[in-house]
């Protein structure tokens, strides 16, 4: 098979552009020789920084990759992919996701790679990452940095963002002042690495194991620990043997490994973002997939991972027990795993995989038959409020659930009053003010910060009651939003509501003081109020020319928000879906002298 660098390197046919390609990249050492040596040229997806320290030890990982790609026959080429920190970027990192998603297609298409390794690990990475593989389909494999070392403060388990979120509760109510505030975020980030709770960092690197991009075993190993460098050695041997085998993106992402993927996301425990970019990524792959499918084949799934926020365990305890193998071995055993005929990164199947996988401690992972929640997977909700929103049901509390889910003469819904905030700083500022009489009864809602209205889709939706509340001991209330919410987060919450206020979805029409209702057992969510009213508020706001949002701060935020979708169809760019498989499909692209 003639390899795609050589197109570069050594094409006869045209001696002055190879000439031309070859002579520059001699410059820092390489040699003649190597470059049209035949040896399969493999990019490594750089994607750690000082700018994103969650994926900072990824630096040092690739030192361990070029050693493997270099015993397998391969030659490196390592470059940089641009930067995506959860915590680090305003007003979100979600608007960098498809910015590196159209960086990354570049560098895989235009750049001599044969093959390429996709560095993953902070939230965003990873969709970015198997986005851009699965356009361009070429042989890739993803490699994550691994979680964090588990925190730890005063004697129990200080897990990331869910620390924070737990501590957030304690200083509104005065039972802890400022300085301690910071000492327990501070320690729940002890080592290099994502976050060592179930958050979405966690949830879609299992998932991209899941998916079969990932070596057997890799997602969960901390990133401090040696089979930390030993897996990212053999990443750097496998990805030399696709080339050669010319395994690709499309062959292992098919619809059937997605399908596996949604029920591990149940299992796992998995963030209400993981749809979000899934769904993003099939579409690059034209594999149909929509939230109706994360609750038609998720939410009979129970919970096995016991990992905070649902659970007690942190990214450690997780790994230490099976990781994603013990989790595959018990759905495997239960015959709960769609497909376990899905091929994946090793050119073997996903049984073959983890048929000697096993769980060594039953506290961290359960059996299937004894979990931790019996119906884990999430509930897509519909109605006059939006057309598809994503509610997780591991995270609903004991309290939540006797409060908002008990009433024997309507099980498992809940009306309130509506408190209707205009983004996050409206939240802020209003939440504790007496005159909204907020009580345990309202509903509290979020708007105006999806992928248009915020823009990109902020993680804002976690809102927690009022101060006065929380000090009466309501810890939780409904909430529902446009937005995002941390996958380390336990709220229960009504999230990426789409279509969003900003795309005039229902949201946009709902005012203060309105009664809305929510049934999980029909999956509705509801504005109580007639059709003839609704359509009234609607063109008067049309009429007022419709919801408004901040100006656009930068150019990508103006061209991002000209062309994205919303969040159930996975937040892609609407012109991109249409390039499949360029690689294959658009042949190679044109010289450049």
């Amino acid at each position: 098979m003639k390899l795609r660098s050589q197109q570069w390197f050594d094409n006869p046919d045209n001696p002055g552009m190879t000439a031309l390609y070859l002579e520059r990249y001699l410059n820092y050492g390489i040699t003649r020789e190597e470059l049209q040596s035949g040896k399969p040229i493999i990019g490594i997806a750089q994607t750690g920084s000082d700018l994103s320290p969650c994926n900072r030890h990824h630096v040092e990982l690739a030192k361990r990759v070029r050693d493997g790609i270099v015993a397998a026959g391969g030659i490196c080429m390592e470059f940089p992919v641009h930067p995506i920190q959860e915590t680090g970027k305003r007003p979100t990192a979600a608007l960098d996701r498809n910015l590196a998603y159209l960086g990354l297609v570049e560098a895989l298409y235009g750049y001599p790679l044969d093959g390429v390794v996709l560095t993953i690990g902070c939230d965003k990475t990873t969709p970015a990452l198997l986005m851009a593989a699965a356009t361009v389909n070429i042989p890739a494999i993803a490699l994550s940095v691994g979680p964090m070392l588990n925190g730890w403060y005063r004697g129990e388990r200080a897990g990331s963002g869910t620390a924070i979120w737990d501590a957030r509760q304690k200083l509104a109510a005065e039972e802890i002042n400022y300085e301690e505030f910071i000492d327990i975020a501070a320690a729940s980030a002890p080592s290099v690495g994502y976050c060592n709770t179930m958050g979405t960092a966690t949830t879609m690197n299992s998932l991209a194991e899941a998916l079969g991009m990932q070596l057997p075993g890799s997602a969960a190993i901390p990133a401090p620990y040696r089979e930390r460098g030993q897996i990212s050695y053999e990443t750097g041997r496998r990805i030399v043997e696709m080339v050669h085998e010319d395994l690709k993106p499309s062959d292992i992402m098919t619809r059937a490994a997605f399908e596996n993927a949604i029920v591990a996301n149940s299992a796992i425990g998995g963030s209400t973002n993981a749809p979000i970019h899934l769904n993003g990524v099939a579409r690059h792959l034209d594999v149909e997939l929509t939230n109706d499918d994360w609750q038609r084949l998720g939410h009979e799934i129970p919970l096995l991972v016991d990992l905070q926020p649902a659970g007690r365990f942190l990214g450690e305890d997780f790994h230490r027990a099976g990781g994603v193998p013990g989790v595959f071995a018990e759905l495997i055993g239960a015959g709960k795993l769609p497909n376990p005929d899905a091929l994946t990164v090793t050119g073997k199947s996903v049984a073959e995989n983890y048929a000697d996988a096993e769980v060594t401690d039953r506290e961290v992972i359960r059996s299937f038959d004894a979990p931790l929640v019996e119906k884990a997977g999430f509930i897509n909700l519909k109605g006059n409020l939006f057309d598809s929103a994503i509610m997780k049901t591991s995270v609903i509390s004991p309290e939540f659930r006797d409060r908002y889910l008990s009433n024997p003469d309507d099980p498992d819904a809940f009306e309130g009053r509506a408190i209707v905030f205009d983004g996050p700083e409206d939240y802020h500022d209003r939440i504790d003010d007496p005159a909204l009489e907020i009580d345990e009864h309202c509903i509290l809602v979020v708007r105006g910060t999806g992928p248009i209205g915020y823009p990109g889709g902020a993680e804002v939706v976690n809102m927690q009651p009022p101060a006065a509340l929380i000090k009466r001991g309501v810890h939780s209330m409904p909430c529902i939003g446009d937005g995002r919410q941390s996958g380390t987060s336990g709220s229960p919450s009504i999230l990426n509501a789409s279509p969003e206020a900003a795309a005039m979805g229902g949201l946009a029409l709902l005012k203060t003081g309105d009664r809305v209702r929510v049934d999980l057992r029909v999956g509705s969510a509801n504005i109580l109020i007639d059709n003839a009213e609704l359509a009234e508020r609607r063109a008067a706001l049309e009429a007022a020319g419709g919801f408004a949002f901040p100006e656009h701060q930068t150019p990508w935020q103006e061209i991002q928000r000209s062309m994205v979708d919303q969040f159930d169809k996975g937040m892609v760019l609407k012109p991109a879906v249409k390039y499949q498989r360029i690689a294959q499909t658009k042949g190679l692209p044109r010289d450049n002298h």
